[in-house]
């Protein structure tokens, strides 16, 4: 989590995580949600609309935009890398 978005997460800013088994592969939907029930401490409005992340929440998947990848479809891969940089600004 950058660009002030670790703040909703008790200011850290990378999380290590492994996934509990299910019957259907992981992909960034099903990650958002856990990410939301597991890991986010506050102002959930911040982060996520809907299932997806709020507009100004940039996505990287293994440093790639996830626009590339497929969004909320991609399937995670072991090792994968999701990046989360928030590019909202106060002023």
């Amino acid at each position: 989590f950058r660009g002030g978005a670790e703040f909703l997460f008790d200011g850290v800013k990378k999380h290590q995580v492994t996934l509990p088994c299910q019957p259907e592969p992981w992909d960034i939907r099903n990650l958002l949600q856990w990410i939301k029930q597991n890991l986010l401490k506050e102002r959930p409005e911040l982060f996520m609309q809907g299932e997806s992340v709020r507009p100004g929440i940039l996505v990287l998947i293994n440093e790639a935009d996830w626009e590339l990848m497929g969004e909320l479809d991609y399937k995670l891969q072991d090792q994968d890398t999701v990046l989360f940089i928030s590019t909202l600004h106060g002023g």
